[in-house]
Order: C-alpha cells, then sequence, then structure tokens
C-alpha cells in the first residue's frame, strides 16, 4: 500500500498520509516519499495549494517506534535529519499555501508537522499531543521553535513536559490552530479553504509565507526591509495588475497565479 496519495484536481494537490493501520506513523519510506511529493508539488507550476490530512482515524500518530527499534533500521541520528527535518523545511519553504486538515490525533511528530502548515484546521474529535517526554525524548520536528511562537512559552513548555493531550476546541482556544469543524462538515469546509486559496494571488501568497518565516528571526528594520523587497515583487506581478483592474471595474479578479 503506498505510504503516501497524491490526487491532482482544481490546482490542488491533495495529499493523504496513509498507513491508517499505524494511525499514519512515520517510516522511512513514508517520509522520503512525502519530501519526494512535496518537490513535485513545488515544481509543478499547475499546482497553487497544498492540501495535508491522514486516512482512517488518525492524522499522524508521528514516528514508527518499531523502526527506531530496529537494528536494521535508519537509527535515531538519522530519523531527524533525513526524515523530519527536510519534510518541515519543504513545508515551511514551499512558495505556496499548504491546509492541513487534521482529521484525528496529530502525536509527537505528527503534530509538529501539522504546525509547519500555512493554515491548520482541526475536525472537532482531534487531539494533539507532544508525546515525547512520556517515552524519554525531545520535541523535534520544529515543535520547539513553532509551538511556543503559536501558544506561548509557558504553555508550550508546560505541554511538552507533562506531554497533555489537547483537544481540538482547546487547541483553538490557545491559538495552536485555525479553526474547527464538526465531522459532517469538516472535509467540506477544509477543502473549500484549499480551493479558495487555489483561486488567489498565488505569487503574493507565497510572499506572505517568506515574510512571516522571516519575522520570527528579524527586527523591526530587517523586516520592513524584507516587506518592501516583497512588496515590490508582488507589485509586479500579472495578479496584482489584475487585482487592481477588477477593482477599478468593479468586478471579481480571475487570478493565474503569476
Amino acid at each position: 500500500m503506498d505510504p503516501i496519495l497524491l490526487h491532482i484536481e482544481n490546482n490542488i494537490a491533495f495529499i493523504t498520509l496513509n498507513r491508517p493501520d499505524k494511525l499514519n506513523s512515520f517510516n522511512r519510506e513514508m517520509a522520503l516519499q512525502l519530501q519526494s511529493v512535496l518537490d513535485d508539488c513545488e515544481n509543478n507550476e499547475s499546482i497553487r495549494a497544498l492540501y495535508i490530512t491522514g486516512n482512517g482515524k488518525g492524522f499522524c500518530a508521528g514516528q514508527d517506534l518499531a523502526e527506531v527499534v530496529d537494528p536494521n533500521g535508519p537509527g535515531m541520528q538519522r530519523i531527524l535529519s533525513e526524515h523530519y527535518n527536510p519534510i518541515v523545511t519543504r513545508m515551511r519553504k514551499i512558495p505556496k499555501p499548504i491546509v492541513v486538515a487534521v482529521n484525528g490525533v496529530a502525536a509527537g511528530a505528527g503534530a509538529n508537522i501539522a504546525f509547519a502548515g500555512d493554515i491548520v484546521i482541526a475536525i472537532e474529535s482531534a487531539s494533539f499531543i507532544q508525546a515525547f517526554s512520556k517515552i524519554g525524548l525531545i520535541p523535534d520536528s520544529g515543535g520547539t521553535f513553532t509551538l511556543p511562537r503559536l501558544i506561548g512559552f509557558q504553555r508550550a513548555s508546560a505541554l511538552m513536559m507533562l506531554g497533555d493531550k489537547v483537544s481540538a476546541a482547546e487547541a483553538l482556544q490557545m491559538g495552536m490552530i485555525y479553526k474547527i469543524f464538526d465531522t459532517t462538515s469538516f472535509e467540506v469546509e477544509t477543502k473549500k479553504i484549499a480551493l479558495q486559496l487555489a483561486q488567489m494571488p498565488t505569487k503574493a501568497l507565497g510572499f506572505i509565507k517568506e515574510a512571516l518565516n522571516n519575522a520570527a528571526t528579524n527586527n523591526l528594520e530587517q523586516q520592513l526591509d524584507l516587506e518592501d523587497q516583497l512588496q515590490q515583487k508582488a507589485a509586479a506581478t500579472n495578479d496584482f495588475k489584475e487585482g487592481v483592474n477588477a477593482f477599478l471595474e468593479k468586478r471579481a479578479p480571475v487570478y493565474m497565479g503569476n
């Protein structure tokens, strides 16, 4: 069974984590295949938004621990550098919006990969767990970078040390995710958001992503300079011209992503 499914429709790459019998936990094959799919999505100009979800009851339970203890496996020294770090880096650097539709439990690296998305949405029954401390590890996959910036140092520290399960409603209240939907509307509403993004000015969305990526480390002057540079690039796109013309002509714009 293919561990990563890819379906392209309406300029959206629908990516599904597909090891449902293991709650979509990652092994080496799955991690490397996701990296390859993300590269393809970046290079395919017809793709203007990505949508990542899980198959079955869970989004992703993190690392498949059977692989960690396998003497013939990659070993912990390769799992981060060759599996998770490249996935998170790709997700943040792809100049296209990524919707992560968390359809169930997101634990360990699974939670932190979800947080690498641009818009994170959860089904009401989902939960998020920084499960690392329960087995004597530290959060990885960018968790110690991303989570404090989403919910604050104190909450992130407590969740990482205690390994508490956070419900979708609690995650929304904390600012960990953008929205939640009930079971009946989750798939329709999350895909609607992806479709909206795929019809927007793609390059401008990529520039927004680049600006946000740098905001965590830039000082004010550096960020103002970066905004200026990116704004000039945005203003040179055909979509900017279309947006202005549509506004002046009092019609809906038709963006082509260039």
